[in-house]
């Protein structure tokens, strides 16, 4: 028998997040590594010119691209080698998010929303720092600088939205002009009728747009 949303959210708690897990710290440590790095790189451009400072918009839909077929497809979808984004995704955060109950009630819950940090080590290894030395040899380290800033900017934006889509309807965050627009496409996305067809980009749906899968009540 199938274990209600309360039932399964209590199990997670209980057997997935760890006693010494604390919210706060997980979503602080996302921030300020992120930041550090963003920083980091701005810090050490220099003369940038208008064509280096393509880098930024180019990277940016690269990267709205990427979230979309991540989510769509290894997310939602069993792929040898990445069954853990599945089970992480669909056996875990759409089990704790429903439509009915789409806000976290502690720092606690947080480990349902955001990534694991060892993500940010992983995406900066695997998809920034590699791509952004290559740039840096290939056309100039602005341009690798960019890359990197710009890649892990979205990363963090992408964290930061993802949050307030599931903070209580009472927080000020929901006030933000924009984001309750976003949060009703991510309340569609986790209704289980759609959530495989309908609005993979979590940030900005650009490329939900682009390939017809978004949808709006």
């Amino acid at each position: 028998m199938a274990r209600s949303t309360s039932e399964f959210r209590q199990a997670f708690r209980q057997e997935v997040i760890p006693s010494w897990y604390r919210g706060w710290v997980h979503f602080g440590f996302t921030s300020l590594s992120c930041l550090l790095i963003v920083g980091f790189c701005l810090s050490r451009l220099e003369e940038v010119s208008l064509l280096e400072w393509m880098t930024v918009p180019v990277t940016f839909l690269y990267a709205n691209l990427a979230e979309y077929l991540g989510h769509r497809f290894p997310m939602h979808h069993r792929f040898r080698g990445l069954g853990i984004l599945h089970r992480r995704h669909v056996g875990q955060h759409h089990r704790f998010f429903v439509p009915a109950t789409m806000a976290f009630d502690s720092p606690r819950d947080f480990k349902a929303v955001l990534f694991p940090s060892i993500m940010i080590v992983f995406f900066f290894g695997v998809f920034g720092l590699p791509v952004g030395l290559l740039l840096s040899w290939l056309v100039s380290a602005n341009t690798g600088y960019l890359y990197v800033a710009t890649a892990i900017a979205y990363f963090l934006n992408y964290e930061w939205l993802h949050f307030a889509y599931h903070c209580p309807d009472q927080s000020w965050i929901r006030r933000i002009p924009g984001v309750d627009m976003l949060r009703r496409l991510h309340l569609d996305h986790h209704d289980p009728e759609l959530m495989q067809k309908y609005n993979f980009n979590i940030t900005y749906p650009i490329c939900d747009s682009l390939f017809g899968t978004r949808f709006r009540r």
